[in-house]
């Protein structure tokens, strides 16, 4: 065993304290103790092993060793060392110890990824001229000291993933004999300096992910004589300004194989010197140029296999030299500007996997020829001015995993899909469209795997078929807006993908509420709103992650069920409204604390309000505990699902107007009782609901007086009590909610003064507040009299100190006025009795203005008394 030369323990699922007695193997020369879980606290072994040549501890557990850097210096023949994910937070040596700067200098590949170590440490490599593989990637670095110019012969050097700051650092300007230089992912700013362009030997350059501003020279000088590069990333930072420039060859040919330029800034047009990249295999440039069309000189970069130039806002039309580019496998021109049709000519690009045009202003058909671009997974057409029938040939596209031809004007039926077979689909998205004919009975064999199917906005009539219940894949289902007649298939089950969204709202869909739909435990979205569904609602108590019900304008009867906070914890949207629901408001829908939108309206409901309503937390705005749940709530879900609340869609009166609320759904909170038979007063707790946009009590029996604090509802903008009977007068707070831009208090018996101040004033049409015979005041003919102004029933003393406070400020404002009148007149008058010449001045041009006034008053008279002469004569 003392003769063993290489030793290999990786991955041996040890674990706890290394031998000591592995130092006894003095003859080992390739040691590999990587990806176990040793703990080590002890390294004093390691410098027994003189004839060492390679020591790999990646994973390692070294954060509580206190001898780390003694494996540097200690170890004559190293060279290559490994500590990758080792826990090290330091390599700083005791100020005691003087290192044998021989041994080190012989290092030849270190690598100290993934660890946590600061630039201080950084002074240990100061000797290893000899390094050629330095990896310090996922570390706190902060900045490169100067010395680290002397590695002459440095040929990587992987600093990506810390916390550089500042510009480039202009230590490695000398390092000629770098081959790949990743700087990614760090904090770097300023101009990418054009000395990068000399060092010529670079295969690999990444600088993604900083703060670059710009290019110090351009683009095209950086890469003049970079022959040998082979991939060039400056993705995801700042640029700015025009970065391009002029092409001017330095290289016979040029090696670059991947050009990344996405995500940035740039004001100049794509160049098309792109063209002589000859060996390009990947040109990324999406969400980065200004305008200009697609140079035809990409047509000759014939080992394209990918080709990004997304949301580029690119013009004209798609340039048929694309179809020369026959290795292409992605091609994705979306978001851009692009005109005219799509070219027959691209069934050449038979090797396409993804190819997306979506959201342009693309016209005419779709071209048959896509149908044989049979290794399509991807078909992005969404958001065009696409006509005519979806090709009858797309059949053969049996490897599609996503179709969307969303938002164009397509037609035909959808029976078309009857025929084939889609096994690999994921995603049918043909949204917004104007599809006819009735869903495929047998559609669970057409698409097994299908998870989203998205049909809303078209023409589709018939029924829902029951075999869409047997796809267990499905996590979301949009028919909505279509012509689906029958009832709703009663078949629903949960499934492991889980269901997100359900929308079958505005159909001619009849019978129950299928109960089955309490199945779908990770159900988020209800909609089945806007059909003509009857029967009572179910209890559904195991929708706990629900965050949508919206079954309003159906003809719905019974009760609301008794929904506590324990069975929709996650409910935030309630919409019941235009049902013929009857019975109380049930003081268990107090518990839903992340409720932001109640609406209940125009059905039969009776009784009061609950007095529990301020337990609405989702309802108020408060520093507390329920505000920070009411934001979690929306948090919990993922990033896509958060961004699918800016498509989704509720219909909600506001303002005296149904409004559709797209974009800022999430950002309403609404509470809408109208139209009912509830009785009794306003709570006052509901005063409580600070976040409340709109209320509307309307057209129900309610009376009492208005809740006097009212006005703490400071973000009201609609305020709806009409049709009501309502006494007292109208609370002075109201006039503090500034947002207040719509009020109905009409048809109540309201009496006393208008409010006169602030909000009120703009509210000044009369029909706010007819049919209160009792109210006085502007805007009303009806003027306030001293007994009008005696009697208001809420004329507190405080309200009548706050007049007396209101006189006392004008007293003092016409005051104010006086002492500046007097001040100002007084000021000149006195200048011009001590300044002669200031007084000379004023009396002269007084002369002049009385001598103009002269003047021009004796030419009128002439003029005048000319034109009386002539009419006279005549």
């Amino acid at each position: 065993m003392n003769q063993l030369r290489y030793l290999s323990l990786s991955n041996a699922n040890f674990s706890g304290k290394i031998p000591y007695s592995l130092g006894n193997f003095t003859n080992l020369q390739h040691l590999d103790l990587s990806f176990n879980d040793f703990q080590v606290t002890d390294m004093n072994w390691v410098s027994r092993l003189h004839s060492r040549q390679s020591l790999d501890m990646h994973f390692v557990g070294l954060g509580r060793a206190r001898d780390v850097f003694q494996v540097f210096y200690k170890l004559p023949s190293l060279s290559h060392l490994n500590l990758a994910e080792c826990e090290i937070h330091s390599l700083v040596p005791p100020h005691h110890y003087s290192p044998n700067l021989t041994y080190v200098s012989k290092i030849h590949v270190l690598d100290l990824t993934y660890n946590s170590l600061e630039s201080r440490s950084l002074d240990v490599f100061h000797n290893m001229t000899s390094i050629r593989v330095l990896s310090l990637s996922l570390n706190n670095l902060s900045s490169l000291p100067l010395w680290f110019s002397k590695f002459h012969k440095l040929e990587e050097l992987n600093l990506d993933h810390n916390g550089l700051i500042g510009p480039l650092p202009l230590a490695l300007q000398n390092l000629s004999s770098l081959k790949v230089l990743d700087l990614s992912s760090n904090k770097l700013t300023g101009s990418v300096p054009s000395w990068l362009g000399e060092l010529t030997n670079l295969r690999q350059l990444m600088l993604s992910f900083n703060n670059f501003t710009s290019l110090e020279s351009s683009l095209s000088l950086i890469l003049k004589n970079m022959c040998r590069l082979k991939r060039l990333d400056f993705s995801t930072n700042n640029f700015h300004g025009k970065a391009f420039g002029s092409f001017e060859s330095g290289c016979v040919k040029y090696d670059l194989e991947q050009l990344d330029l996405t995500n940035n800034k740039f004001e100049d047009p794509l160049p098309s010197w792109l063209g002589e990249l000859e060996n390009l295999h990947e040109l990324h440039i999406s969400k980065s140029t200004s305008d200009g069309p697609i140079p035809s000189s990409l047509g000759k970069l014939s080992k394209l296999t990918s080709l990004d130039l997304e949301s580029d806002n690119l013009n004209g039309t798609i340039p048929e030299s694309l179809a020369q580019l026959v290795n292409l496998n992605f091609l994705r021109l979306a978001g851009n500007q692009l005109e005219g049709f799509i070219p027959n000519s691209l069934l050449q690009l038979g090797n396409l996997y993804l190819f997306d045009l979506s959201n342009n202003r693309l016209t005419g058909t779709i071209p048959q020829s896509l149908g044989q671009l049979v290794n399509l997974e991807y078909l992005g057409l969404a958001n065009n001015d696409l006509h005519g029938d979806i090709p009858n040939n797309f059949g053969q596209l049996v490897r599609l995993g996503q179709l969307d031809l969303s938002l164009n004007s397509l037609r035909g039926s959808i029976s078309i899909f009857k025929g084939w077979s889609f096994e690999k689909l994921k995603i049918l998205n043909l949204f917004g469209n104007k599809i006819s004919g009735s869903l495929p009975t047998n559609i669970d064999v057409i698409m097994p795997g299908l998870q989203y199917l998205l049909l809303g906005n078209n023409s589709i009539f018939g029924s829902i078929p029951s075999s869409l219940c047997k796809i267990f894949t499905l996590v979301r289902l949009d028919l909505s807006n279509n012509r689906l007649s029958g009832e709703i298939p009663d078949c629903w089950q949960d499934n492991q993908a889980g269901w997100d969204v359900i929308n079958l709202s505005s159909n001619k869909l009849s019978g129950g509420v299928p109960s089955t739909f309490g199945n779908l435990t990770s159900l988020l979205w209800l909609h089945l709103n806007n059909n003509g569904l009857h029967g009572e609602l179910p209890y559904f108590i195991n929708l706990k992650q629900l965050v949508i019900m919206d079954v309003g304008e159906n003809q719905l009867v019974g009760g609301i069920p008794p929904w506590s906070g324990d069975i929709f914890p996650m409910l935030q949207i309630l919409r019941l409204q235009q049902n013929k629901l009857n019975g109380s408001i049930p003081p268990q829908l107090c518990q839903l604390t992340s409720l932001q939108i109640l609406d209940l309206a125009r059905n039969n409901l009776t009784g009061s309000i609950p007095h529990c309503i301020a337990n609405l937390s989702g309802m108020i705005k408060s520093n507390s505990s329920n505000e920070a749940k009411f934001k979690f709530d929306f948090n919990f879900f993922t990033s896509n699902f958060i961004d699918e609340w800016d498509n989704e869609d509720v219909k909600q009166v506001v303002k005296g107007t149904e409004l559709d609320y797209i974009k800022i759904l999430k950002f309403v909170v609404n509470m809408d009782l109208s139209g009912n038979n509830l009785v009794g007063v306003i709570p006052k707790s509901l005063t409580q609901l600070t976040r409340l946009l709109g209320l509307n009590l309307s057209h129900n029996h309610l009376k009492g007086e208005i809740p006097e604090r009212i006005g703490d509802i400071k973000s009201l903008e609609s305020f709806d009590i009409s049709c009501n009977n309502f006494s007292g007068g109208i609370p002075e707070t109201m006039s503090s909610i500034t947002t207040l831009n719509h009020l109905n208090m009409s048809y109540n018996n309201l009496l006393g003064p208008i409010p006169i101040e602030n909000q009120f004033l703009t509210l000044a049409d009369q029909r706010n507040y007819v049919g209160n015979p009792h109210l006085c005041g502007f805007p009303l003919a009806n003027k306030c009299t001293g007994g009008d102004l005696g009697d208001h029933a809420h004329e507190s003393e405080g309200s009548r100190d706050g007049d007396e406070d209101r006189d006392s400020e004008k007293v003092w404002f016409y005051f104010v006025i006086a002492i500046g009148f007097g001040v100002g007149f007084w000021s000149a008058i006195g200048t011009l009795l001590l300044k002669k010449s200031w007084r000379y001045a004023v009396f002269r041009r007084v002369d002049d203005v009385a001598d103009e006034i002269y003047v021009t008053t004796v030419l009128k008279v002439a003029k005048l008394k000319r034109m009386m002469r002539n009419h006279v004569h005549v």
